[in-house]
């Protein structure tokens, strides 16, 4: 992708990426597909372990949200997730393009990273967390992609949404 993580329409550009929650309960792992057109997260899985299994149900779900026609390019960093031959035979068997960051170069993938960083800043770093269960900490990162997505509002979309986004430029969510 070059660092170039505008699309015109939805479903062009999507980045992946995994990252890590250190709870006291213990780690929790967050794998999303984000489109680059509105920053909609568009499929997501949420685990105890960075694995292959997580980053193939999210892929799977993402697939299952295109339309025939709809073939993005999904960018990732080089993690051997994004390079075992069941996420490759994944990608050929959708026709979809892979696209991976330089070696050791988080600037490549700083689209996803931002997000990374407003959802821990605004959901994470803020709470003490030592009473949560894993499965409760799991249920509150799952509701807030769901917010997220619905509710939160962006300056870059005008005061929307990214689904609200979506939907009044005529796209279906």
């Amino acid at each position: 992708m070059n660092r170039d993580f505008k699309a015109k329409k939805p479903n062009e550009k999507w980045l992946t990426d995994i990252t890590e929650f250190k709870t006291p309960a213990g780690k929790v792992y967050l794998s999303p597909i984000i489109d680059c057109y509105d920053g909609a997260i568009i499929s997501w899985t949420i685990g105890t372990k960075p694995n292959a299994e997580l980053v193939n149900a999210m892929l799977d779900g993402g697939l299952a949200t295109l339309q025939e026609h709809e073939h993005p390019i999904i960018h990732s960093d080089r993690g051997a997730h994004y390079r075992w031959p069941g996420w490759i035979k994944r990608m050929n068997k959708a026709n979809l393009s892979r696209s991976m960051s330089k070696k050791g170069c988080s600037p490549d993938n700083s689209a996803c990273e931002g997000f990374f960083g407003r959802l821990k800043n605004e959901v994470f770093y803020q709470r003490d967390w030592k009473n949560t269960t894993i499965n409760q900490f799991i249920t509150h990162l799952d509701h807030y992609i769901n917010w997220y997505n619905n509710q939160r509002i962006k300056l870059s979309l005008g005061g929307l949404s990214p689904l609200e986004y979506r939907k009044k430029r005529g796209y279906a969510c």
